[in-house]
């Protein structure tokens, strides 16, 4: 996917380019409301906006996903952080007293190899969730 970034209109924060796909099936209003333009992800926890086209016209925000956005509630135990195998931050933290963090890394991988990871319609910032797992577990590790 290409990585051009464009700015979100209300916090100036770089946005992640996403397919119009990914938008169209987080949205949980009509879909007449999705123009045929770019779309970027806000990944900042202090912003509503979730998608904004470049020019700041169209914008969608926490209220207009389907899902809630780990991005947007980083601190929530209980917000998905990895989409297509459910995996939340409270269940990594309590994976991680057991044995590191190793196993829910192994399930998203075999899920990844088995074709069963469908993250460009199921996780919001529209790509695979495993880097956000990953630096959460790297997080938590050394927060302790």
């Amino acid at each position: 996917m290409n990585t051009q970034l464009g700015h979100c209109p209300q916090t100036g924060t770089q946005g992640k380019m996403v397919d119009g796909a990914t938008v169209k099936s987080m949205l949980a209003v009509s879909l007449r409301a999705v123009q045929d333009v770019q779309y970027f992800f806000c990944c900042d926890a202090d912003c509503s906006v979730v998608y904004f086209s470049e020019d700041g016209q169209h914008l969608f925000h926490v209220n207009d996903v389907r899902e809630r956005v780990y991005q947007k509630e980083p601190d929530n135990p209980d917000v998905p952080i990895c989409y297509c195998f459910r995996h939340t931050p409270k269940e990594i933290k309590r994976e991680l007293e057991v044995n590191g963090g190793a196993d829910v890394i192994a399930d998203i991988e075999a899920g990844i190899q088995a074709g069963q990871c469908a993250c460009d319609w199921r996780n919001p910032q529209g790509d695979c969730c495993l880097g956000n797992v990953r630096r959460f577990i790297k997080q938590a590790a050394t927060s302790g």
